[in-house]
């Protein structure tokens, strides 16, 4: 059964035990916790053993299952701790974005090898590093996703889709997903407004207000055989007031709910 979640991330500036809550009363499966430096530390990294209680205790009460950790850098330094954390938290994935320049052989080359290197020591924690597209960043349409699919074999790296890199790289997302599904572990989701290169404002990132075919992504997903976390993330909400956040939050769980129940998947 595919599990929606939110990127708490998008309750940044508030604590986590308040974005669960809020969370958990939409309707949301899990949560994907945000350990971004420098933009939301959920999960702090360099002390996460005296934060693991609180969050197990935290998602217990909610009733939340914990799907995924974003940590965005992809720096061995952080990456080390995560994997620690997310095996002694039971979170099967660990989210980064690809780094480098798009269009510099090298920083691809360079990004990949250090990708699979981790990958390699995510699989020996018994987790799965998923590396997504990105807008400017050395894998950022869904050829070079492929090229880097081909150059890493460990069990441990996987893809983390989300439509609105690749929408903004340009590609209709949902002929684009069965083309890398078969290594996909975990999906971002979030609208935009237009082809970028921002996603928007936050409420227009809300699933459903933007421009990308989203239930079409969605059936590519339950016609592919999909069965990872599917998580909200939101960027840019630190002005918002809770309520905005709540809304957004709320918006894109129905949306998502409607789209999987009509198509047989929830």
């Amino acid at each position: 059964m595919i599990r929606l979640g939110v990127n708490t991330v998008l309750f940044q500036n508030h604590d986590l035990d308040t974005a669960m809550s809020l969370i958990a009363s939409v309707g949301y499966d899990g949560v994907e916790l945000s350990a971004i430096k420098g933009m939301c530390e959920h999960l702090e990294l360099d002390r996460w053993e005296s934060q693991a209680d609180a969050i197990r205790r935290s998602a217990e009460r909610h009733k939340l299952l914990l799907l995924s950790m974003e940590v965005a850098a992809l720096d061995p330094a952080r990456l080390r701790p995560a994997f620690a954390a997310a095996r002694a938290l039971g979170i099967p994935v660990v989210n980064v974005g690809p780094g480098g320049k798009a269009g510099v052989e090298d920083d691809f080359h360079r990004q990949t090898e250090l990708l699979a290197r981790m990958a390699d020591e995510a699989a020996a924690a018994g987790v799965t590093l998923c590396v997504k597209a990105h807008v400017g960043a050395s894998i950022f349409n869904t050829e070079t996703t492929l090229r880097a699919m081909d150059r890493i074999a460990s069990s441990g790296f996987g893809i983390d889709m989300d439509p609105s890199h690749i929408f903004r790289a340009g590609e209709n997302p949902e002929e684009s997903l069965p083309r890398v599904l078969s290594r996909v572990r975990h999906i971002h989701i979030r609208d935009c407004k237009g082809r970028g290169p921002s996603p928007g404002a936050p409420r227009d990132q809300a699933c459903g207000r933007g421009d990308i075919a989203l239930f079409a992504y969605f059936r590519a997903m339950v016609e592919g055989g999909y069965d990872g976390p599917v998580c909200l993330e939101v960027i840019g909400a630190g002005s918002c007031d809770l309520t905005t956040r709540a809304i957004i939050a709320a918006e894109s769980y129905g949306y998502m709910n409607a789209c999987l129940k009509m198509l047989g998947a929830r």
